[in-house]
């Protein structure tokens, strides 16, 4: 039964997280870029129809990512496992470390895109949608840019702190790996 469950929730894990990556990655590195170059009518009409159902896609495989990592943190680690302590523990082993790191960063990852890049979007789209140009339209939009290239950042140390995690890595140690990994991160943002 552990195998079943373990395997279960790393599939569910790895799906969502594909999922939800790989679409900040479309809106980071080629979305914004696209319909930052169409025409005003263009927008009205595009932005309307891509952006809820990408921003679904997005916020549910970020939900899923969420919610799968952390039944395998709390089944791992809690009922099968050493918990925070202790030679296996979260923060008692290197793999431990590296998978705390990464669902801090993941943790980071999922509020951004459901307390500050959706209530956003929502907004813009309707606001592009009925052709408003409002005065905080701006700073909305940049709320939400900034929020998600917070989480393009963090996303480069957080999917190579699960890959170590779960033992791709059995060499590295945590330090000083995780300041070299963060530090890639921020030169993918930049």
């Amino acid at each position: 039964m552990n195998d079943v469950l373990q395997a279960l929730f790393r599939w569910i894990h790895f799906v969502a997280g594909i999922t939800w990556i790989g679409i900040l990655y479309f809106f980071n590195l080629i979305n914004g870029h696209v319909t930052a170059a169409l025409q005003p009518a263009t927008r009205r009409e595009v932005i309307p129809q891509l952006m809820p159902r990408a921003l679904w896609w997005f916020r549910w495989g970020a939900m899923f990512t969420f919610l799968s990592g952390l039944l395998l943190i709390l089944w791992k680690y809690f009922i099968l496992g050493s918990g925070f302590t202790g030679d296996a523990g979260l923060l008692g082993s290197s793999a431990g470390l590296w998978i705390s790191m990464g669902a801090l960063f993941g943790t980071i990852m999922w509020f951004n895109v459901w307390f500050i890049i959706w209530p956003a979007q929502q907004k813009l789209i309707t606001w592009v949608k009925e052709g408003q140009t409002l005065p905080e339209q701006p700073q909305v939009a940049k709320t939400a840019l900034y929020a998600s290239r917070t989480n393009t950042f963090l996303s480069v140390p957080m999917l190579f702190a699960m890959l170590a995690g779960a033992g791709h890595y059995p060499s590295l140690s945590f330090f000083p790996w995780c300041i070299i990994v963060i530090a890639l991160g921020a030169g993918l943002v930049y």
